[in-house]
């Protein structure tokens, strides 16, 4: 997707890029970007073997693994979208975007990290039905109506995404170039513009809250029911089934939406006064996620930690005990 062309404002802005100039004073930076390679590294090798180990068991290819995977293919792109293009800028000074490749990475980089948070709801969405109507589960929850429900996220996050990015790409460049960040983000780049910016900074406030908060409240609401739900369970043991099938993704939930909180609220009350620092722990905060989803499903699932041991027995036993968990 490149906005170079297709949504210049006639100004000729977009023949001029912009240059990224965070860390500039940050003190061992190349050890941030050594942490990055690693998190990346690590991101692509554990989310490539969770998609293999799902690929290659016919057991595995149900709603709940659909959706993981689709999990796994979002923190992949995202982390692909940020680091990479983070060694040539920091480590080689190569700090120059072209117009084109900023806009694009803007929406590729929101789009993704957006989708985080609507995946984890899908996940939770798998949870309350396999909980609160497991007889019904296998036919209120197929395989083709979890992908119909993932295309449909899929372009609604889209639809959230493309006119923030059009209006910014848009917008008049006619100062300063200098992005006070590691990368395009939509906030350092359209703050930049020589004109009114008003209606740019509501629709993207619009856009975070509808992004982060409408997941967030679908995931509350549904753990709401499962709660009521596996109180009126009467046995001890069945609660503590209901709630260990849940406890992994109440893991990711917190995993991607505490540090968006702390970076807020580090933010907002400036409790970190190095904009360099502050910039280093929101990128490891953001890229850290998508490295630990797939450790925390493989250790904390049994099908899928039974699967990587290679226990083809008691992985059936598993799966046949566990089928509506």
């Amino acid at each position: 997707m490149n906005f170079s062309v297709a949504f210049s404002n006639g100004t000729n802005s977009f023949n001029k890029g912009f240059y990224l100039t965070a860390f500039r004073n940050l003190e061992n930076k190349n050890y941030l970007i050594l942490a990055l390679a690693i998190i990346y590294i690590i991101t692509l090798l554990g989310n490539l073997v969770l998609l293999a180990v799902v690929l290659m068991n016919s057991s595995l290819q149900n709603p709940k693994y659909l959706a993981v995977c689709n999990l796994a293919i979002v923190d992949i792109s995202m982390n692909s979208v940020i680091i990479p293009q983070m060694v040539p800028v920091f480590a080689f000074n190569q700090n120059y975007v072209s117009f084109g490749a900023c806009f694009s990475q803007m929406f590729f980089m929101h789009f993704f990290g957006d989708m985080e948070s609507f995946s984890l709801a899908l996940l939770a969405y798998d949870r309350l039905i396999a909980i609160c109507w497991p007889l019904r589960y296998s036919t209120i929850n197929t395989n083709l109506r979890m992908l119909l429900i993932i295309a449909g996220i899929w372009s609604l996050v889209i639809l959230l995404e493309i006119f923030p990015v059009i209006f910014a790409a848009r917008l008049p460049y006619c100062s300063s170039r200098e992005v006070q960040s590691c990368c395009c983000e939509h906030g350092p780049v359209y703050k930049l513009a020589c004109t009114d910016i008003s209606y740019n900074r509501q629709l993207a406030t619009a856009k975070t809250l509808t992004a982060l908060l409408g997941p967030l409240t679908f995931i509350i609401f549904t753990y709401v029911i499962v709660v009521v739900a596996v109180t009126r369970i009467a046995s001890i043991s069945q609660r503590w089934k209901a709630f260990h099938t849940c406890l992994t993704h109440l893991l990711l939930v917190l995993l991607y939406y505490m540090p968006v909180i702390l970076a807020y609220i580090l933010g907002n009350l400036r409790l970190v006064q190095n904009v360099d620092l502050f910039t280093a722990i929101l990128t490891v905060s953001v890229t850290l996620p998508p490295m630990l989803n797939p450790i925390i499903y493989s250790l904390k699932t049994d099908e899928l930690r039974v699967k990587l041991l290679g226990k083809p027995k008691v992985a059936q036993q598993i799966i046949k005990n566990g089928a509506n968990g």
